[in-house]
């Protein structure tokens, strides 16, 4: 399926976005590190039943950061000045992974932007785990900064994938900047109070693998418990790349909360 890219200016950004489809609309949020095109596995599925908007987000792809930080509660601002922008009404949203967590901000920040939400492998607290599976990646230990020329060292592919994934605004060497940016992101602590979590009032999926090594599926239900209007699906012998590696079980899981909110 061939994107049909375009730029919109949104929150004193440029944002990249692609458009696929017809219907009601459907934003898709990636994850960290990924791009707008992480998607394209998932577009024929959705396609099907949405017109689907994929943005690439702040500092990401080919959308600029003039700040030069990341924050997710800033990043739910991009996603809200995205949706006025275009003048969406009411759209549905699933994010996953980081886009889960801009996702689930937006819920917090933006009750009744969205029609629905769906939290793919998101968090309300970092767990030990979660901390110790993000320092492993990024090659360092409790208290350490990551170093990019460790990390080009030790991790040649994942390096030039962020080089050709990221490097589009700021050029070749946005990476190394970008990989310090990322790691404050994954590292500053959440801090939600069950009171941020009950001011969610859009219907909400939390969508998790039963062996998501970062969003832990125990951590999962207790999210769900605390959300107000919610549901939960748990996908079996999953870990947190399911969204790639059982793409049509996601896709699955995911449209059937979808179609049901989209009028």
């Amino acid at each position: 399926m061939s994107p049909a890219g375009k730029y919109i200016d949104a929150n004193g950004l440029g944002v990249y976005y692609e458009v696929f489809g017809e219907g009601e609309p459907l934003l898709l949020i990636h994850g960290g590190t990924a791009t707008s095109r992480s998607w394209a596995s998932h577009l024929p599925a959705f396609t099907e039943h949405f017109r689907v908007f994929t943005p690439d987000s702040r500092g990401h792809g080919r959308t600029d950061n003039p700040t030069g930080e990341l924050d997710y509660r800033v990043m739910a601002d991009d996603v809200a000045a995205v949706v006025s922008v275009l003048g969406l009404q009411r759209p549905l949203v699933l994010g996953y992974s980081d886009g889960g967590q801009i996702a689930l901000e937006l819920g917090i920040r933006y009750p009744g932007l969205a029609r629905a939400l769906v939290l793919g492998g998101t968090q309300f607290r970092f767990s030990q785990a979660y901390l110790e599976a993000v320092r492993t990646l990024l090659g360092i230990a409790e208290g350490e900064e990551v170093d990019p020329e460790t990390l080009e060292r030790e991790q040649p592919d994942w390096v030039v994938y962020l080089h050709e994934a990221h490097g589009h605004v700021y050029g070749s060497g946005y990476w190394k900047t970008f990989v310090r940016q990322i790691a404050s992101l994954w590292l500053t602590p959440l801090r939600y109070t069950s009171e941020d979590l009950a001011a969610v009032t859009d219907p909400v999926l939390v969508l998790v693998g039963d062996r998501d090594e970062g969003a832990l599926p125990e951590e999962a239900v207790e999210l769900f418990r605390l959300l107000p209007n919610e549901e939960l699906a748990v996908a079996p012998a999953s870990d947190h790349g399911f969204i790639e590696t059982k793409a049509d079980l996601f896709d699955e899981l995911a449209l059937d909360f979808l179609v049901r909110y989209r009028e």
